[in-house]
């Protein structure tokens, strides 16, 4: 089949699905998937979608290229000021949802040992990219509340790509050389862009993106799982490169989210199975409730220790039990290895894509907390303003420390 003619179809269909998203304010990975789907089981227009080795090239390079911006979203300097209680709450919004839906998967419903773990890592992960638009969305990536958030997500997709890397990587002589130069690179990286910034900065030709594209390449080149973590730190390492500079990070962005991840997206929504979907319904209602039981049995309290008030308590264990990314890439090496089946995997997928929508929206319409900025603060009186602030789920500016207000 004509290369150009397939390519013309992907692109096609990830341009449809960006009109939808931007229609329905929904996010664009979301409706890629089930725009994927859509194509992938609708008669006489499947046998158009051809998974061919250049689309399986691209969505491979996008979930690699996705990998790293979700570690450059990170702000060190956040991670650092609520180290406590990010790491604190990251760690059990992974260990607790892995562990459970590892001995669900493996227990009641009777799947072997590796579609098992595959299950557990699944739906153990946080979802940076809903958490970080609805972050921005609302404005409380400024406040203290939301960079607690959002360094937490870090921690517990952390958990999930150590998980993926260490129960699935090849281990032998090989896998520490591997290591050993990604350890090298991952730490000279940092200081490679900077000076690629200063000495062939924002040219047309952008030379520091192909820095970037390269060193990310030349992790892919060892096959298998191994590549995930590397990508993942590197982009937490040039976060403060990114951080002063937005204009390297918005053209990485414009590359990867116009060509690169609607491939990835598009394909983990191809290989969705309708018939599976139908039979499995049942399976993939009991999954997202391990998953947001699980998430509300860790986090909430932690969150609790920690002082946090109750509306923002509830707001943050809602928004720890999203999945999207990290779940879609752990659920689409399980079926790419062999490790789950279709079916299994048109579970898993479903639950992840469900676990997006519902506790979003719970929390957005039900705990959302009313945040003051300090300008609006300034205009408003004395009496008034103390009303504000011990108004339930109320903060008066982003400065505002989080503590007991319940």
């Amino acid at each position: 089949m004509n290369v150009y003619y397939v390519t013309a179809i992907w692109v096609g269909m990830a341009l449809l699905a960006s009109v939808v998203s931007i229609k329905i304010a929904v996010p664009a990975a979301l409706v890629e998937i089930v725009v994927g789907a859509l194509a992938g089981n609708i008669p006489g227009i499947q046998q158009h979608v051809t998974s061919t080795d250049l689309v399986t090239f691209l969505a491979s390079a996008g979930s690699l290229v996705l990998t790293f911006l979700a570690g450059a979203e990170i702000d060190p300097v956040s991670l650092r000021g609520h180290w406590k209680a990010s790491l604190s709450i990251g760690a059990v919004s992974f260990a607790l949802p892995f562990l459970a839906a590892f001995g669900f998967c493996g227990l009641v419903l009777g799947w072997h040992l590796h579609a098992a773990e595959i299950g557990g890592i699944a739906l153990s992960t946080t979802s940076v990219a809903v958490v970080y638009a609805v972050m921005v969305e609302t404005g409380l990536n400024r406040h203290d509340l939301g960079k607690l958030i959002l360094a937490a997500c870090f921690i517990t997709d952390l958990g999930t790509v150590l998980a993926l890397g260490g129960l699935f990587a090849s281990y032998g002589w090989l896998l520490l050389v591997f290591v050993a130069v990604s350890a090298v690179t991952v730490a000279l990286l940092p200081r490679l862009l900077r000076l690629a910034i200063r000495f062939l900065g924002h040219r047309v030709s952008e030379p520091e993106i192909k820095l970037l594209l390269v060193v990310l390449l030349g992790l892919a080149t060892q096959a298998g799982s191994e590549a995930v973590l590397p990508a993942y730190v590197a982009g937490l390492v040039v976060a403060g490169v990114f951080l002063h500079d937005r204009v390297l990070m918005d053209r990485l962005r414009s590359i990867a989210f116009a060509l690169l991840t609607p491939f990835f997206f598009l394909r983990a929504g191809t290989l969705i199975s309708a018939p599976a979907l139908v039979t499995g319904a049942g399976v993939i209602a009991v999954l997202l409730l391990v998953k947001l039981v699980a998430k509300l049995i860790g986090v909430w309290p932690v969150a609790a220790a920690f002082k946090l008030p109750r509306r923002e308590r509830t707001y943050t264990t809602l928004l720890m039990a999203t999945g999207l990314t990290f779940g879609s890439i752990a659920a689409l090496f399980g079926l790419t290895h062999h490790l789950i089946t279709q079916a299994q995997y048109t579970e898993l997928v479903t639950v992840v894509i469900l676990s997006a929508f519902v506790p979003t929206l719970i929390a957005q319409q039900l705990f959302r907390p009313a945040l003051v900025d300090s300008d609006e603060e300034e205009a408003l009186g004395e009496e008034d303003i103390s009303i504000v602030r011990h108004k339930p789920g109320l903060s008066s500016s982003h400065d505002q420390p989080l503590g007991p207000r319940d």
